[in-house]
């Protein structure tokens, strides 16, 4: 979805309305950010995009007031998109709009340039509130308002050292939620299904995990997984 016109032209018409662009690879997730926010006036999806590349692109042409951006999409990575967008529109307040982060990359999203941080699980309670925050000058990290942005950096630094995160391989969350499937015994169709993406998707978050894991199928994934405590298994 895409509007003529950029930032200016509308400000000058009057529309006072807080520009948004939704960037998630989930089409699930989209519909549901639009359709809570067609319902507040103050707010305008003015474009969609399904991965980092078209992310970057729509972002650009359209110069939002706000970007949604999550943080593991296809084709560029989350906050590769986001060096990208922030080299060539400073302006625009990003909010990463994730299912799961890591303290580590939250650190480096906002070092980066990101203004805020908002789980999916939160966007009902979270997102109108983070972007007016975001936009008043300030952040939004852990579910409030932050003004201090060195303060909250030395806080979540010391998270970090504090609790050593488990070694993944390199795997994205995505990948992991991929590899809990595969132990699981779900299908590649199964997997698209469940988090409402493509198949080609699956088979190209397959290879990926192949790569980083040094392992050639399924069963060897699985067996991998379980020994190297990738996944929770139940009691």
């Amino acid at each position: 979805m895409k509007e003529s016109g950029k930032n200016s032209a509308d400000r000058s018409n009057g529309d006072a309305r807080i520009r948004v662009v939704v960037a998630d690879d989930h089409p699930v997730v989209r519909f549901g950010v639009r359709n809570m926010l067609e319902h507040d006036p103050a707010f305008q999806i003015v474009g969609e995009a399904g991965d980092g590349d078209e992310a970057i692109t729509q972002t650009l042409d359209l110069e939002p007031d706000v970007l949604l951006l999550d943080v593991q999409m296809p084709r560029l990575p989350g906050l590769e998109a986001m060096r990208a967008i922030m080299d060539r529109s400073p302006r625009v307040k990003i909010i990463i709009l994730t299912s799961t982060v890591s303290t580590q990359q939250v650190i480096e999203a906002l070092q980066i340039g990101a203004r805020g941080i908002v789980l999916k699980d939160s966007v009902a309670a979270d997102l109108t509130t983070a972007m007016r925050a975001v936009l008043s000058g300030d952040y939004w990290i852990g579910g409030e308002r932050v003004m201090n942005l060195v303060t909250a950096l030395n806080d979540l630094m010391k998270q970090a050292a504090a609790t050593p995160e488990r070694k993944t391989y390199g795997l994205t969350p995505r990948e992991l939620d991929v590899v809990t499937c595969i132990v699981e015994g779900c299908s590649n169709k199964d997997v698209a299904k469940q988090f409402a993406i493509s198949e080609e998707t699956v088979k190209r978050h397959l290879s990926n995990i192949f790569d980083k894991t040094g392992v050639s199928t399924r069963l060897e994934l699985a067996l991998f997984a379980i020994a190297h405590k990738l996944v929770k298994l139940e009691a």
